[in-house]
């Protein structure tokens, strides 16, 4: 696949909105990358500045329009204001595998927000982009993360030690996934 399709209509519901990046949601994106827990639990790197958030949120649009990466901004569904953001990601269309990231905002958290865009984005995932199998990888000591996955559905299916680098550091991760015959 050459180019990802954004949901149509989007993906939402009485609560948030999956949309696309603009650069107006550069400043709100950036105060919510402040936050440390974001920079140990994500790739987000700590103390980016806003022309880095500008440049992330540039990309966005080459990264759809080749295949590699289909990103949303999570927002409120009233008046569309930045909650976080959720991604598929590290896509293998040979292997019909992606996996889900994501991040959420401290004043958007404790809500549900993260659960409902996981389930939005993962089912519409499934259902119409042909994947076998969608992953979500959260940090071990990242139990906020795991419980999202447990929510949406997704099976843990254990400890990956020493499974990336991060920030100088190897850490171990809990693999969960998710495929379309656990939709029903």
């Amino acid at each position: 696949m050459t180019r990802l399709p954004f949901p149509d209509p989007p993906l939402a519901d009485q609560l948030i909105l999956l949309r696309p990046w603009s650069m107006a949601d550069v400043g709100p994106a950036w105060t919510a990358t402040q936050d440390p827990l974001i920079w140990r639990h994500t790739h987000v790197p700590e103390r980016q500045s806003e022309d880095d958030v500008r440049r992330f949120v540039a990309d966005r649009e080459p990264r759809r329009l080749a295949g590699h990466e289909l990103g949303f901004v999570i927002a409120d569904a009233t008046d569309e204001a930045f909650l976080g953001c959720v991604s598929l990601l590290r896509i293998d269309w040979d292997g019909r595998c992606g996996e889900v990231g994501y991040y959420l905002a401290e004043w958007a958290r404790g809500r549900g927000v993260m659960t409902r865009a996981v389930r939005l984005l993962a089912s519409w995932t499934l259902l119409n982009l042909g994947l076998a199998r969608l992953a979500l990888i959260a940090d071990l000591d990242n139990l906020p993360s795991q419980a999202v996955a447990e929510r949406c559905g997704f099976t843990r299916e254990g400890v990956l030690r020493s499974f990336e680098e991060r920030k100088g550091h190897r850490i171990d991760v809990v693999m969960f996934s998710l495929l379309p015959d656990d939709l029903n």
